[in-house]
């Protein structure tokens, strides 16, 4: 009976080592036991890399090469979405910049440097297409042109404007009409068409919305320019 004592304090001792050990197994906090997922065979499962695919400037799946600027431009969505202009991973155009409106949402910016010269909306439905003539007319040779459509973007537009459009390198500005969606990159003084443009017509047969097409996204690698600004 004399024993009793020394063999219960034994137990306990044993008791707690073990469920010590134990613990350690299970939550790896010991660095002389291994992860309980390593003795089941599963430490190649365990990673501490980001299982989310790397991004680039403006969310780009990879990096634009040397002497090319990032972009990404994103059409209004409806009414209710306001459009997108991301330049070089620096959103110059947004809803939250509160820049943007309805019609057509440019940015004019540096082609041999990348920094933003101005950037302006234009309401095409209820606006003065005069405003947006002014504010094209006077670019300098160089000069990138990202747009983004919102809502409607020609019910205002006349061939003076259009016009501009195709000399900045535009293929749809002639086929642009009432709530379409559009996304275009131009420059003033390119020769050929820009490869740099998206128009989503809208029809009833195929609008995602109810009288609206769905926003139309166009990211990519615009070259650099050479050529000084003046």
């Amino acid at each position: 009976m004399r024993l009793a004592g020394p063999v219960r304090i034994i137990v306990v001792v044993l008791t707690v080592g073990l469920t010590w050990i134990l613990a350690g197994i299970i939550l790896g906090t010991q660095n002389g036991f291994p992860r309980l997922q390593q003795i089941m065979g599963g430490s190649d499962v365990i990673s501490t890399a980001d299982p989310r695919p790397r991004k680039y400037k403006c969310g780009l799946p990879q990096p634009c090469p040397e002497k090319h600027f990032a972009f990404r431009l994103v059409s209004g969505a409806a009414n209710v979405i306001g459009p997108k202009i991301c330049f070089e991973d620096k959103m110059v155009m947004s809803s939250i910049q509160n820049n943007v409106g309805r019609g057509l949402n440019i940015a004019l910016v540096n082609g041999v440097n990348g920094e933003l010269i101005e950037a302006k909306s234009f309401d095409m439905w209820d606006g003065d297409v005069a405003e947006l003539l002014s504010f094209l007319r006077p670019v300098h040779e160089g000069t990138l042109v990202l747009l983004a459509s919102s809502d409607d973007p020609a019910t205002k537009m006349n061939e003076d404007a259009r016009k501009m459009f195709i000399e900045l390198g535009s293929s749809s500005a002639r086929d642009v009409a009432f709530r379409d969606s559009w996304v275009f990159v131009g420059a003033k003084g390119v020769q050929d068409k820009s490869p740099f443009e998206q128009l989503i017509k809208n029809s009833k047969s195929s609008n995602k919305y109810e009288g609206w097409p769905e926003a139309v996204e166009l990211e990519g690698c615009v070259p650099q320019r050479t050529l000084e600004l003046e």
